[in-house]
């Protein structure tokens, strides 16, 4: 079978490529590289190359799991997956390939990278999906301008200055020839005013013209927090000029902001225009699930034991920010070190009281958990709805039957009649279908689990 699999794989991309959410970029660089090495008992075991894909492991058991199986089970007809297990190469390993020494010298070189943000460490959901794949695309096509400028939007603390840090640690280690500049605008209207102060000392202009060249002679460049520039009149014409010389010169250029073009009011229309020739993407707050990926994140770097209930807490009741979301969960650890006592539900809600607002309870209707399941498949209402009974869909479909059955009052026949007039078996087998997967397949209760505490918090 596996050999099947390794034949038809051009095809199960393709599948992917055209019936999944996952981005093109995300699909050639974590998807496309694997290799089916066996299969047995239904389970099938797919193999990591890391000098391709990097370490995705993550990536592929939290994001891309189910689609990579309903692609390999709509081509391979006739065989229902139990399970996919991810392998590193036997010659691989995180050690070997992106080893403590290399990072030093990335870091020594590049201090922002201490941070160790990557593409790999970036929790994906539908609140950020297309800020993940255009960064992906500009790192991993730094040279052919897909989109130029790219320009990441948001509130503070959901992801950017992660992303900018992705692309160009993307770009540093696959285009080593290119010359890579990240700076924050605070940093850049610092270098600004020591050039003017410099030039007044020296009598001459040479401070700034080193400036200019330092920023002009990138090949991709990347700038933090514009909104801290706008306004300040030295370092934004200092800014922009770079940003034109860089543009006609077709050098990529990569900006975020906490707001969009748009909405800054002193920002010269010519520049307007500039940011919003490119590609404009704004990055909404996690959700529910994404929040549970990030402190599972935390949780992991720290190397700390926390219980599920903890972070299902943290998860439902901050929901702002992944900053706000890293300063509760460091408060919670904070809070038992300085007491002594193991993190606990009750020490949890002690150390977050004054930062958790009481909400009032929501009424669990059919088109709520519709809702809450097509965000989460990121497909519409209207195809739950819908007569189409692709797997796709037909999957969702029955994990929304399954949820009504469980968090509502309502009959099988009223069920049916709310999910597209389907009638009370149809319902009835969908339920007996989803209880039957959460009871052999311990992703799928992982996945239950989650959309039921996102729609009865």
């Amino acid at each position: 079978m596996e050999n099947e699999i390794k034949s038809r794989w051009g095809e199960i991309i393709a599948y992917l490529k055209d019936n999944s959410s996952i981005s093109g970029p995300a699909i050639r660089t974590f998807i496309e590289p694997l290799e089916a090495i066996s299969y047995e008992n239904n389970i099938l075991t797919l193999q990591i190359d890391m000098s391709q894909q990097g370490d995705c492991y993550k990536a592929l058991t939290e994001r891309y799991y189910f689609d990579i199986r309903v692609a390999v089970e709509s081509i391979i007809e006739g065989e229902e997956i139990a399970q996919i297990n991810f392998v590193y190469k036997k010659d691989d390993s995180v050690s070997s390939y992106f080893n403590e020494e290399k990072e030093q010298s990335l870091i020594d070189k590049y201090p922002y990278l201490s941070q160790g943000h990557s593409f790999e460490t970036f929790v994906t959901s539908q609140s950020n999906a297309m800020a993940y794949a255009a960064a992906l695309n500009v790192a991993e096509n730094p040279t052919l301008h897909v989109y130029n400028p790219l320009f990441l939007y948001g509130n503070p603390g959901l992801g950017k200055t992660h992303l900018m840090h992705s692309i160009a640690r993307h770009i540093i280690e696959h285009h080593p020839e290119l010359k890579v500049l990240y700076i924050t605008s605070e940093d850049f209207t610092n270098q600004v005013i020591e050039a003017i102060r410099s030039n007044k000392v020296s009598h001459d202009n040479s401070a700034t013209t080193n400036l200019r060249k330092k920023f002009r002679s990138v090949d991709v460049l990347l700038i933090d927090d514009i909104q801290f520039i706008i306004g300040k009149e030295s370092s934004q014409l200092e800014f922009f000029n770079t940003f034109e010389t860089l543009f006609q010169l077709n050098k990529q250029i990569v900006i975020s902001s906490d707001k969009p073009p748009r909405d800054m009011p002193e920002l010269d229309d010519r520049y307007r225009t500039r940011f919003s020739s490119g590609l404009l993407v704004d990055i909404q707050p996690p959700d529910y699930e994404t929040s549970m990926a990030i402190l599972n994140n935390f949780k992991e770097k720290e190397s700390i034991q926390v219980d599920e209930e903890v972070l299902r807490f943290i998860a439902t009741n901050i929901r702002s920010s992944v900053r706000e979301l890293e300063g509760a969960f460091k408060k919670v650890q904070y809070f038992s070190t300085l007491s002594h006592q193991k993190i606990t539900l009750e020490l949890a809600e002690n150390a977050l009281k004054d930062m958790i607002k009481p909400d009032s309870a929501r009424e669990i209707t059919v088109e709520y958990i519709i809702d809450i399941v097509t965000d989460h498949f990121q497909l519409s209402s209207d195809a739950i709805v819908s007569k189409k009974r692709q797997k796709t869909i037909a999957y969702p479909r029955q994990i929304c039957m399954y949820l009504c059955k469980e968090l509502t009052d309502l009959s099988t026949t009223e069920i049916g009649e709310k999910i597209g007039g389907r009638d009370h078996s149809t319902v009835i087998h969908g339920c007996a279908k989803i209880e039957e997967l959460i009871n052999t397949d311990p992703t799928v209760k992982k996945m239950i689990d989650i959309l039921i505490k996102k729609i009865n918090p």
